[in-house]
């Protein structure tokens, strides 16, 4: 049941089409990239008017949602400084604090501190689940959230999140049926527990009942909610559109020389958004609508206003949108365990990267021509090209 606030939202929603959209893929410990990509986009004069994420995109996204814009920057520090893991201070390593430069040793540093979480958790979002409950029956889940629900009730406000001006959308999997789903707070009431479902990921972490359901990871399926944003977007060609996709693997990559290079390629290829295949809809889907558009203008003009053609070509108006695709591209010293390494050395180069490509990707959109109508734009910041060869673009337009 829709509650009459969530209600009201929608109907404001509907008058007030997005404009802004922020997509936020998961990627565990890669996470404070998007946040360092978000405190570049607050300096932008436009507000997001809608955030979609999931699994650790999800958390972010509900950071964002959940703060009025004065509080988020702030709120996204406390949760990565709260769940970041610093040097053990029963280990006499003064030589591996932090901001030291550990050179060849910095690929044994991170496996090591992967390995101290997976073995201690991290702060403020999981922990073991002690060996008594291990017997006589194993459990479901290597660890307990509890942790990160506590953590999301302190740092999120969820009344603001539900009844402010920021739609927000989180993807999760139902356990038994295997179907995808969106908890959208235009819809239903969004509590934690929506947050967590979203970042359930087995067999770490145990599925979220969410109502009557069990929900995972919205990653098992799909690690961006980008088919669903551009599937929803506002029938108007008046209408431009933004969108920031944060994400945290790379589709592009070396060839691996290594075992452990193979197992890392296959997470980013698993793992990364296909951006490309979903502009490749889009422009086929365009390319459909101007043909409708076409063989209507071939009716005789009282079947043209008829009430079904104007319906048909009223689902045809194609918003202008420019797709900036933002991508965390991974150090040589990283490995397939970078998604759960929540040292606070790698949580900061982390958070520092995306802040240096989301500012360079904002100074290119800034220098970019106004979108043609129906026109969908891609554009996408490559740190690592050559200078002047650092923005990939594709567009298409309709006729």
């Amino acid at each position: 049941m829709v509650s009459s606030a969530s209600a009201h939202s929608a109907a404001v929603s509907a008058a007030n089409p997005p404009r802004t959209i922020l997509v936020l893929q998961g990627g565990g410990a890669l996470g404070s990239y998007q946040a360092g990509a978000y405190e570049a986009l607050l300096a932008r004069e436009e507000e997001v008017d809608w955030v979609a994420g999931i699994s650790i995109g999800a958390i972010n996204a509900a950071l964002i949602a959940g703060n009025p814009r004065e509080r988020r920057l702030q709120r996204l520090r406390a949760f990565w400084q709260r769940v970041s893991l610093d040097i053990p201070p029963s280990l006499p390593l003064p030589y591996l604090a932090e901001g030291i430069d550990l050179g060849p040793l910095r690929g044994w540093w991170d496996q090591g501190m992967a390995m101290w979480g997976a073995w201690q958790g991290v702060p403020g979002f999981f922990r073991p689940r002690p060996p008594w409950q291990w017997w006589p029956r194993p459990p479901v889940s290597l660890y307990d959230t509890e942790p990160l629900r506590q953590t999301l009730l302190e740092l999120v406000d969820f009344e603001l999140l539900n009844d402010g001006p920021m739609r927000l959308s989180v993807g999760a999997v139902d356990v038994e049926s295997g179907n995808f789903t969106y908890f959208d707070n235009r819809v239903e009431r969004i509590g934690p527990e929506h947050i967590m479902a979203s970042g359930a990921l087995p067999p770490g972490f145990g599925a979220v009942q969410v109502g009557e359901r069990w929900y995972w990871d919205g990653g098992i399926v799909s690690n961006t909610p980008l088919t669903h944003i551009v599937g929803h977007l506002p029938r108007d060609c008046h209408v431009a559109v933004t969108i920031f996709q944060i994400d945290l693997f790379s589709a592009r990559g070396s060839l691996p020389g290594t075992l452990a290079e193979v197992v890392e390629r296959q997470k980013d290829i698993q793992y990364s958004s296909r951006t490309r295949a979903v502009s490749g809809w889009v422009r086929e889907r365009q390319a459909l609508h101007q043909r409708l558009r076409d063989m209507a203008a071939l009716l005789p003009a009282e079947q043209q206003r008829s009430a079904e053609v104007r319906r048909l070509l009223a689902q045809t108006e194609d918003p202008s949108v420019a797709l900036v695709h933002v991508i965390h591209r991974g150090k040589p010293y990283e490995s397939a365990n970078k998604g759960y390494e929540f040292s606070r050395l790698s949580m900061t180069e982390h958070w520092a990267a995306g802040l240096a490509d989301m500012g360079a990707s904002l100074e290119m959109l800034r220098r970019q021509p106004a979108l043609a109508q129906g026109e969908f734009r891609v554009l996408d910041y490559q740190p690592d090209a050559p200078q002047g060869a650092r923005l990939r673009t594709s567009s298409s337009a309709q006729g």
